[in-house]
């Protein structure tokens, strides 16, 4: 079994970034791809940025593309979401995911193991 804790999530102004941090344990870490979702409330969850086993793939939400950026460290076994330009709208919880799955998407079905989540907090 697979274990994700999430870490970062705070209060920030808007503008401003954050850096999220996803550590991993329990598997062979550079065997998964991971994703970041997010869910805000009263609305579904979404997925905001994936990155392949290896980390030479990446692809985001258009409503964070150009201001996030996902990246990985296998050494470390650990995923990061880098937020820049942080807007009151990506205020939410942000979960970390982990897939097995061949198929490389932002679907939430094919991701097996998920962290309990961080809050993200944007203030204007």
């Amino acid at each position: 079994q697979v274990q994700l804790v999430e870490a970062g999530g705070g209060l920030v102004q808007a503008g401003g970034s954050l850096r999220l941090s996803c550590a991993a344990s329990g598997g062979t870490f550079s065997s998964y791809a991971m994703g970041w979702f997010r869910q805000a409330p009263g609305k579904e969850r979404e997925a905001v940025g994936i990155i392949n086993r290896r980390g030479g793939s990446t692809a985001y939400a258009d409503s964070v593309k150009g201001r996030f950026t996902i990246s990985r460290d296998n050494a470390k076994n650990t995923v990061y979401l880098q937020m820049n330009s942080l807007k009151p709208e990506d205020m939410a919880v942000y979960y970390c995911a982990a897939s097995q799955s061949y198929s490389f998407t932002a679907s939430a079905r094919e991701y097996d193991y998920w962290g309990q989540g961080t809050q993200v907090t944007v203030s204007s």
